[in-house]
């Protein structure tokens, strides 16, 4: 379906209201703000409707997402479809093809009925010039190179990683952010009163509060003011102190903008204080992240925070690879791509059992989801079976235990089928929540770790490899806090277990013949590839796995592991420097190919097929593999295992 046209004056008080929230227009004085509103039109397009035909749509204004949403994509000669975006309310389209004076340059199509405010070309020509905030904002991420790059990359059938031009958020330090701006701060003795006042008359929306020694002991933000004092009706002559946050959750200032915003992202904060040699030099903010770069994933962590139902969190899923093809082809490593993948998941994950908790009722006991395997490890790639478990306080008696099953039960259950239709594919193994076994008290868990280092035969093997990788996923940290401990204390001490844990971790062989040629499947449905998780990723993974439980390291990243070890003194600076850049390159590599594969429909795997690659990658997969020798015959030395 294409466009209609079915344009509607649309009151001016409306209009402002809308861009008083929304980047970057509320970034503009209220005289620019109704100026434009005045002209602003109103448009209503059907679910399914074609608004910008790549190549042909004359574009004649810049579109404003006033509800509903739409999806961007490019479509070559063959027809092949190369999804770019989603955007949704108080996103936009349209400003490049106006910015360039061509015609569109991407398929619009809505996947909801949606309502979009329209500015004339002429209106936002002259904003442009006129405004250099909102000129910055909308330049940055739409350059002609950007385009261009996708084309290509729709003609070759790749994702090829542009790492001439990092992105901002990789490049951008938090320090370089914050120069030149005041940093806003308020006396400790002051009222809830002084501190609106400052905040209207500074327009912020937060204040670092001070003590009589000039020392940052809290913040105060407008969302405080709002529901700490307004809606509660607190008196306006409370001293802030009553109010405010601490301690101030802070970032080094040469920290870059990509960690600034994960960790806003994962304590679900908009402020982070900017620290420089002991002192706070200033204030970043997920608006500064937001109008500094353009578009971000922060977008997409506000849809899945904001939403209301499980039912809407079932799209939101679809968006990651999106999201995730940004970050690649601006040449963001692989650690910091699955660490945004695993925030993003985690986030949908906290707002589906919220919602669900808050049907069932609450729990008879604190429990917790754990989270196992790669989401366990926060190396999430795309389309990972889910590994999940519960854990939960220990029953006092008979019918507190029979209540607990009966509610979990069903929790797990539900959960289960929400997240599958979230796109979370089960696990084939049935390593969930869902199965009895894996939803316990926590003295049956202890049991069940207790009895799989002290008889480790080969399924306990297997399931330590991964159920010790687990982590909190929502609910009672400190019962997984108190598993983890538990591990940390008793496997060093379990030779036997570890010498079992090294033989696993010596299975997987590097797919290298004596030539150093691939060694590649002869046939069937993946010939010519070669399994790049099980021969190339696992090794490191168990590597590190076995090498952290062995010297009481609580930490179950992979690279994480690494670092940690190399500081205690447990590996070479050379083995820990081959090691973390081998398993980040084959990670690297494992999400490029997955994400071609699903830009091309298909089911994501982990094979590749080497004549595939380029010469430097395929010279550089054989070094990676080269690693993965060593790293095995470091645990045969260490572990006294003769070679088979």
């Amino acid at each position: 379906m294409t466009a209609p046209n079915d344009l509607h004056n649309v009151p001016p008080e409306t209009v402002i209201a809308f861009l008083r929230k929304t980047l970057p227009f509320n970034e503009l004085d209220d005289a620019t703000r109704q100026e434009l509103a005045r002209h602003a039109l109103i448009d209503f397009f059907p679910k399914e409707t074609l608004i910008f035909r790549q190549g042909q749509t004359e574009v004649n204004h810049l579109y404003l997402i006033q509800k509903g949403g739409v999806k961007i994509y490019l479509k070559d000669e063959e027809g092949t479809i190369t999804l770019k975006d989603f955007r949704g309310e108080g996103e936009y389209f349209g400003a490049l093809p106006i910015i360039q004076n061509t015609r569109a340059n991407l398929n619009v199509e809505t996947v909801e009925d949606t309502f979009c405010f329209l500015f004339s070309k002429e209106a936002f020509l002259n904003l442009i010039h006129s405004s250099p905030k909102v000129t910055h904002y909308f330049l940055r991420s739409m350059s002609e190179k950007l385009v261009k790059t996708a084309y290509a990359e729709l003609r070759q059938h790749k994702v090829n990683p542009r790492t001439e031009s990092a992105l901002f958020l990789f490049s951008a330090q938090v320090g370089e952010t914050v120069k030149g701006k005041s940093l806003h701060t308020i006396a400790s003795r002051e009222t809830v009163r002084d501190a609106a006042a400052r905040m209207a008359e500074a327009h912020i929306g937060s204040l670092l509060v001070a003590d009589d020694t000039g020392t940052i002991i809290g913040i105060i933000t407008d969302k405080d003011l709002r529901t700490k004092v307004v809606a509660a009706g607190l008196d306006y002559h409370t001293p802030v102190t009553a109010i405010m946050a601490t301690p101030v959750q802070t970032i080094p200032a040469h920290a870059v903008c990509f960690d600034a915003m994960l960790k806003m992202m994962r304590l679900r904060i908009h402020h982070l204080a900017v620290e420089q040699q002991g002192s706070i030099v200033g204030m970043v903010t997920t608006h500064d992240i937001m109008l500094l770069q353009g578009t971000s994933p922060l977008y997409l962590f506000r849809e899945i925070v904001a939403q209301r139902t499980i039912e809407g969190l079932y799209p939101l899923a679809q968006k990651v690879p999106a999201v995730v093809r940004t970050l690649i082809e601006e040449g963001a490593k692989a650690n910091n791509i699955t660490r945004m993948i695993t925030i993003l998941n985690d986030h949908i994950l906290e707002r589906l059992l919220t919602i669900l908790i808050a049907e069932l009722g609450p729990p008879p006991l604190p429990f917790c989801w754990l989270l196992m395997g790669s989401e366990g490890r926060r190396e999430q790639t795309f389309k990972t079976d889910q590994d999940n478990a519960l854990i939960y306080a220990q029953p006092a008696n008979d019918e507190q235990a029979a209540a607990a099953e009966a509610y979990f039960t069903t929790l797990a259950e539900k959960a289960i089928d929400h997240l599958v239709r979230c796109g979370y594919p089960p696990c084939p193994g049935g390593i969930m929540a869902s199965n009895p076994k894996w939803r316990q008290p926590i003295v049956a868990w202890r049991q069940c770790f207790d009895h799989w280092i002290r008889t480790p035969e080969p399924l306990e093997v297997m399931h330590s490899t991964i159920f010790f990788d687990f982590r909190a996923g929502y609910g009672d940290a400190t019962l997984a806090d108190e598993l983890r401990r538990y591990l940390v204390q008793n496997v060093p001490q379990q030779e036997v277990f570890l010498l079992h844990l090294a033989h696993n971790a010596l299975e997987a062989r590097p797919p290298l013949s004596f030539f150093r040629n691939f060694i590649v499947e002869k046939d069937g449905e993946h010939k010519n590839g070669l399994d790049l998780k099980k021969n190339g990723l696992a090794p490191f993974v168990d590597f590190a796995r076995l090498a952290a439980l062995r010297h009481g390291i609580k930490e179950n990243n992979t690279m994480a592991r690494l670092q940690l070890l190399f500081e205690g003194g447990h590996l070479s600076q050379e083995l820990f420097s081959e090691t973390s850049a081998a398993y980040e390159f084959l990670m690297q590599l494992r999400l490029v190919h997955q994400l071609r594969m699903i830009e091309e429909g298909e089911t994501p795997d982990n094979y590749i097929k080497p004549a595939d690659l380029t010469d430097l990658e395929k010279q550089t997969l054989k070094e990676a593999f080269e690693v993965v020798r060593r790293i095995q015959s470091h645990l045969r030395l260490e572990y006294r295992i003769t070679e088979a």
